[in-house]
């Protein structure tokens, strides 16, 4: 399946409300506020995308906050009806990208602990572990992992 990527804009909010909710209900979900300020740092420090399908359907979404010399990931969110097809990959060489021409000289992100797809993701695309936070997340406490990407840069 093809995939769309255009930037995030506030009006996409409301779409990406009930994949935050499915998607993150334990750890707990980000709120429309949190995503509304995050969106009022694009472009300065902020970077988000939403992915549609052909259809116009919003099938993900990936968020990143860049510093002078490193960025987060803040989200990356893929339903679950397009997993599996290629989409996380996507956004997340999306946000890499933009991490490089920020410059940026490392990327950081954080994932629970048992969220074996998504570290197969991450570790495919060059992360690796540099911290866990124990009891992070959610209710039931899962184990937060802190992974680092190195990127080349050129200043």
């Amino acid at each position: 399946m093809t995939f769309l990527l255009r930037p995030m804009k506030p009006p996409d909010v409301e779409a990406v409300m009930p994949i935050e909710k499915e998607l993150f209900a334990d750890d707990p979900p980000w709120t429309a506020e949190q995503f509304a300020a995050e969106l009022d740092g694009v472009p300065d420090t902020r970077w988000y995308v939403v992915a549609e399908t052909q259809a116009g359907d919003l099938a993900g979404y990936a968020g990143l906050m860049a510093g002078i010399d490193t960025a987060d990931i803040q989200t990356l969110a893929v339903l679950p009806a397009y997993q599996r097809q290629g989409l996380g990959g996507t956004l997340l060489s999306a946000l890499l990208d933009e991490a490089r021409r920020r410059r940026v000289a490392d990327v950081l992100l954080e994932v629970r602990a048992d969220n074996q797809p998504a570290l197969e993701l991450y570790r495919a695309h060059g992360f690796e572990q540099i911290a866990r936070r124990r009891g992070y997340y959610g209710k039931g406490g899962y184990d937060g992992l802190v992974l680092r990407h190195r990127l080349a840069r050129a200043r």
